[in-house]
């Protein structure tokens, strides 16, 4: 009897290793498949899937078997027999890289402005980037105080800080119009001074030598960051302190732009924590 048992607790150790092997066999063939599928989309065509976008000396490498086209490589993957599948061959794409190229108008607006340097709006090059961006940048739904920063940034007599949470204390009618000035108490929930939403404002912004304080919400701050990171960089150019050549410089200009575009548009960074 021992010896009958043995017999039989081989024969389904046996039977064990089969159906092991049929079903590595089997998630190999679910991967494969997988990995064909997810991998081909109308910006980014998987070349196995779609045969038609390879090269003609490519194409040999593909034979149609009963009217469907069936790559050797990726049927190579999934093998009849019980035993360690080959991987399938599946093409990388190659991570995108961001790459630049100098607009012929721009870069000579550029240096026509940088032989003599100002803030004035009058030059091309100022005019198009107050139109194009320091304008839509800082405008916001409340006009007039808009204009107000706008004059505080040019002048550089704008100040930002921040504002700790425990120091905001309760609401009231005249904090919620007007944003929180003069120390009026508000609660975190403040309506934006600038856009005259409910939100959570971290920082608040004094006009120059005035009394007044204004809280804003971390877009109006993002927003008005980015036009003063512009103006700085300009004024520097200006006193001759930047010491890189013409194309450095306006690659830096074009970077600060596309900065005041992306908060315009509403996309800012938050610090962790």
């Amino acid at each position: 009897m021992v010896r009958e048992a043995n017999v039989k607790q081989a024969g389904a150790e046996k039977q064990l290793k089969e159906a092991q092997g049929k079903i590595d066999v089997l998630q190999a063939e679910v991967t494969a498949l997988k990995t064909l599928v997810l991998t081909s989309t109308p910006s980014s065509p998987n070349r196995q899937l779609h045969p038609q976008l390879l090269s003609s000396g490519t194409r040999g490498a593909y034979k149609n078997v009963g009217g469907h086209i069936r790559n050797k490589s990726a049927s190579g993957a999934f093998a009849s027999s019980p035993g360690k599948p080959e991987p399938s061959s599946v093409s990388v794409q190659p991570a995108a890289k961001e790459d630049r190229e100098v607009d012929s108008v721009l870069y000579a607006e550029f240096l026509m402005w940088k032989e003599h340097p100002s803030l004035d709006r009058s030059t091309a090059f100022m005019s198009r980037i107050y139109g194009e961006d320091i304008g839509p940048c800082l405008s916001f739904t409340r006009s007039e105080l808009s204009q107000l920063v706008q004059s505080a940034v040019e002048n550089n007599s704008l100040t930002i800080e921040p504002v700790a949470m425990s120091a905001l204390p309760m609401v009231k009618a005249s904090a919620i119009e007007c944003g929180g000035p003069n120390g009026c108490r508000a609660a975190i929930e403040t309506k934006c001074a600038l856009s005259g939403m409910t939100r959570l404002c971290r920082h608040r912004i004094k006009l120059g030598d005035k009394g007044s304080y204004y809280y804003i919400s971390p877009s109006s701050r993002a927003r008005i960051t980015a036009v003063c990171n512009f103006f700085t960089y300009v004024r520097y150019i200006q006193q001759g302190l930047v010491r890189h050549d013409a194309e450095q410089m306006f690659w830096e200009v074009m970077r600060l732009r596309r900065e005041m575009t992306v908060a315009k548009l509403g996309f800012y960074l938050t610090e962790q924590g």
